[in-house]
């Protein structure tokens, strides 16, 4: 049966930018979720100490939870070679930090969609590149999972991959019993596109998701499409909403998710308005996750 992790969506700035939170309370605050593990984030500020590790790790699991998954953002798509192989080497430190957490899973991007890009570079770079990685992954028993991502926090321009056909020929270019697909519906969306139709192609390669729901508080996924390139962060007329109380179909997903026989992380990215929120996501997913894992 699935496992439930979350993510401090709602916490990024505090713990990556001011540092206005310690991890030690988010920790303390998730505890009361009753869930199986938390996803981490590789730039947590306290992530820069090593020495943190094992502590993270430790005050997770006395909490009776576990760090399966590591969420990071490497930039595979720069013109630049030297810069790739920085981010290359970035990437392997994030492997290390997820063995370490005792995880099995860490994220890997395609990159930024720079204007200059082709279609055929950026699937060239990224794929060269996750594949550099995977050797190492293999080595520390780890599975890179490529996201369908809409833009990191911290980026200018969105995801080279966000689109279904760029996103599915980058998946398979990729043959490695160490590399799946990390599925996030709600990011579909955000490509103009039904998140169905992308899980229906790539669900064999489903290891592990994001689960979300998104909504527009005004406009367009058209408009949102128009302005997004340039500004660093999200779009302003973009919200992520309660799980269950938004765009996704969760009956349609994970009808297919147990057909295929998927049976792992399932990691909460939400409350922005409150753990309160957050609380009743896990409650909507512990439903869903009986109502089609138990039969």
């Amino acid at each position: 049966m699935p496992k439930i992790a979350a993510f401090p969506k709602a916490f990024m700035q505090a713990l990556c930018k001011d540092g206005s939170m310690k991890l030690s309370e988010w920790i303390e605050l998730s505890a009361a979720l009753e869930i199986d593990g938390l996803e981490w984030y590789a730039g947590f500020l306290e992530m820069e100490k090593e020495d943190n590790w094992r502590v993270f790790r430790r005050m997770v699991e006395d909490k009776g939870m576990v760090i399966p998954m590591m969420c990071c953002s490497p930039d595979f798509t720069h013109p630049d070679k030297a810069f790739r192989d920085k981010e290359i080497q970035k990437q392997k430190r994030w492997i290390e930090m997820t063995d370490e957490l005792g995880g099995k899973y860490c994220r890997v991007l395609s990159g930024q969609y720079r204007p200059e890009l082709t279609e055929d570079e950026g699937i060239k770079y990224a794929s060269e590149s996750i594949q550099a990685c995977l050797p190492y992954a293999k080595s520390l028993g780890i599975t890179l999972i490529l996201e369908n991502h809409y833009k990191d926090d911290f980026w200018d321009y969105p995801e080279f991959a966000q689109k279904r056909a760029l996103f599915t020929k980058l998946v398979n270019s990729i043959k490695h019993t160490n590399f799946g697909v990390n599925y996030d519906p709600s990011n579909a969306f955000l490509a103009g596109e039904d998140p169905l139709d992308l899980l229906y192609e790539v669900s064999e390669r489903v290891v592990t998701m994001h689960a979300s729901d998104r909504f527009l508080k005004y406009g367009t996924i058209e408009d949102l499409n128009n302005e997004e390139s340039g500004v660093t962060g999200y779009a302003a007329r973009l919200s992520h909403g309660e799980v269950g109380k938004g765009l996704n179909d969760y009956d349609a997903i994970f009808t297919e998710l147990k057909r295929v026989g998927f049976d792992n992380w399932i990691s909460i990215e939400d409350g922005v308005d409150g753990m309160d929120q957050l609380q009743r996501s896990v409650a909507f997913l512990k439903k869903k996750i009986a109502q089609y894992w138990h039969n």
